[in-house]
């Protein structure tokens, strides 16, 4: 997943500091660090903002004064973890840009730890917060990774079906997924150029 950059913390007209994004500080750093270890160890619906105050040096009034609750806390940590940015297309040739962004995305998947993913999932299904906050951000990266090579392949006269890059996103990351996790196996370039060639080409092109 990418991340917005982080910026100041806003405040109103009484100078009264207000919820926002913390700045890049080195304790910021620390608390969204300390947030990603004990997820992946102990799991979402054991992590507390008492164990993450102890972990990270913090007070916990400090993790309350950035956070209001403890999804807007991990969902920060996975915005600060996940930076990469997808590959911009680098040719009018749909096939070639589909193939350069599934390459990327299973790299990004791949480099994910099992547990941190399997605590958000997890979370998601039991904290509606969390839920919300992880959707926007997953809603933000997929219009990040699709709108731009979609839309260019439009304009190179491309006749796509609606909705593609709402097809794009449910198929292409779950089919990888699958791939690593479930099968066991790498996502080599035959393996792309199959999810591609066979799968998300047919799909999106379908009308």
């Amino acid at each position: 997943m990418a991340s917005a950059p982080n910026g100041p913390q806003a405040g109103n007209a009484d100078g009264a500091p207000v919820m926002g994004r913390p700045r890049d500080t080195g304790r910021g750093l620390a608390i969204l660090e300390a947030t990603l270890s004990l997820l992946t160890e102990v799991g979402y619906e054991q992590l507390s903002m008492e164990a993450v105050a102890s972990r990270s040096g913090s007070a916990k009034t400090t993790i309350y004064r950035r956070y209001r609750d403890k999804a807007a806390l991990v969902a920060a940590a996975v915005e600060h973890r996940a930076h990469a940015t997808p590959p911009a297309p680098a040719a009018d040739d749909l096939r070639e840009n589909l193939l350069a962004l599934v390459s990327w995305l299973a790299r990004q998947i791949a480099e994910q730890e099992i547990g941190l993913l399997g605590a958000l999932f997890a979370g998601m299904r039991s904290d509606a917060r969390l839920a919300e906050e992880m959707r926007r951000i997953l809603r933000r990266d997929e219009a990040a990774m699709t709108d731009e090579p979609l839309q260019k392949a439009i304009r190179h006269g491309e006749q796509l079906a609606p909705g593609a890059a709402e097809l794009f996103a449910e198929v292409a990351p779950a089919i990888i997924v699958h791939r690593i996790v479930i099968v066991g196996e790498v996502c080599d370039e035959p393996f792309v150029e199959h999810l591609v060639d066979d799968i998300l080409l047919p799909l999106l092109r379908s009308h």
